[in-house]
């Protein structure tokens, strides 16, 4: 089975306390005490981009080698 990159991230994000508060299409919130509320939208199947996988890794305390 092929994980994408979208799908890769969102499973990272669980081990260090981010979970999913809600979900409504390819649009998941993802929320973490301490922290704000972070917008994950993208399709399990979709390719992120270096530039993105950067800005996500800031916002949710990843390191871009963990993405």
């Amino acid at each position: 089975m092929v994980i994408s990159q979208s799908e890769a991230c969102s499973r990272r994000a669980s081990p260090i306390g981010w979970n999913i508060k809600r979900e409504s299409g390819s649009h998941k919130i993802l929320s973490r005490p301490g922290w704000p509320d972070v917008v994950f939208a993208f399709h399990d199947k979709d390719e992120i981009g270096p530039k993105m996988l950067a800005r996500m890794a800031k916002h949710t305390g990843l390191e871009p080698k963990d993405l």
